[in-house]
């Protein structure tokens, strides 16, 4: 089934979206619960005010369109930046398919909402690498860290992100990362005098990221390790096609990958290293996933290993919909 999405043909947008209805059938049981925590920033008050209580439909649509939107920016990006061997949809696939492996994930979250973000940043780290403008690129993408992590403050862990890139894609340079640092702090000087202005400063601190280590599940069933373990095959699988290749891609190429190797093994701590963020904040790490996933759908010429994960994953997200259609 794979196959359906290994060339760059127009009518792959249409498997698509038969895949993501596929993967969230139990939508039609059940709609797409809306979760929101006051202390995750300012994406948690927008569901809350606008979302909660919308029709089952509109809901249903609304995820669907989310990550729809969101596997074809991503696979346009690494498509945009020839980090695959070939123009396909495999990236989208993975994408759209991993989005159903955790029932966690199956809602309407701030990590959901967060990933726009993510994907435009690391789509402007890409172009660190010999930009005539660099100082303007930085500042912006600072800019979009700290939007980022005003509105889910899980995103704060992408910070090191960003300090990772600079350092490693440009030769040091100390006004460039003034100017980084700058961009990042924008958006919480703007939230400062936004309140100061309404005499609410002293609820700043509300809008701070607090760290605290914790396990994001009570309980680890079998179902959740099986899960996982699948989701480990996938990225190992990717990062094994992506070693063989490394060597004869060019080199910025290979930063690229690099940045998003660094942002996936930064977003996977982040359910045990912020308080309350659940199993829900995982989904941040479904960008890098979803690359090197895509990766492993792809690279290989026979096509027995990219279906043997495919269908590992299709058997977990059948499980998981009988599971929430059973249990709703």
């Amino acid at each position: 089934m794979v196959f359906l999405f290994r060339d760059k043909s127009i009518i792959n947008i249409f498997f698509l979206v038969v895949l993501g209805i596929g993967v969230h059938l139990h939508f039609f049981v059940d709609a797409p619960p809306v979760i929101s925590d006051f202390n995750d920033g300012l994406f948690s008050l927008a569901l809350k005010k606008y979302l909660v209580g919308l029709s089952p439909t509109i809901l249903f649509i609304l995820y669907i369109a989310v990550i729809l939107v969101q596997a074809i920016r991503l696979n346009f990006v690494l498509s945009d930046l020839r980090m695959f061997q070939a123009t396909n949809f495999t990236a989208a696939a993975a994408y759209v398919l991993l989005t159903g492996m955790l029932t966690q994930w199956c809602s309407i979250s701030p990590a959901l909402m967060a990933n726009f973000l993510l994907i435009w940043l690391f789509t402007k780290l890409s172009r660190l690498y010999n930009h005539p403008s660099p100082k303007t690129l930085l500042f912006n993408t600072g800019l979009i860290v700290g939007l980022a992590v005003v509105c889910y403050h899980p995103t704060a862990i992408l910070i090191l992100v960003v300090l990772f890139a600079l350092a490693v894609v440009r030769p040091f340079n100390f006004a460039e990362w003034v100017v980084l640092l700058m961009g990042i702090l924008m958006p919480y000087y703007f939230l400062a005098s936004f309140l100061f202005l309404r005499d609410h400063l002293d609820t700043f601190q509300l809008y701070l990221p607090y760290l605290r280590l914790n396990l994001p599940a009570a309980t680890w069933d079998i179902p959740l390790i099986v899960s996982l373990s699948v989701m480990v095959a996938m990225l190992l699988a990717g990062l094994y096609c992506w070693q063989v290749s490394n060597k004869r891609m060019v080199i910025q190429i290979r930063k690229n990958w690099g940045v998003m190797m660094v942002m996936l093994l930064i977003l996977l701590p982040i359910p045990f290293i912020f308080l309350h963020a659940g199993i829900e904040s995982g989904f941040l790490s479904l960008v890098p996933l979803g690359a090197f996933a895509g990766y492993a759908f792809s690279y290989p010429r026979r096509m027995v290993l990219p279906n043997i994960l495919f269908w590992l994953g299709l058997l977990v997200v059948i499980y998981n919909n009988w599971w929430l259609i059973t249990h709703k």
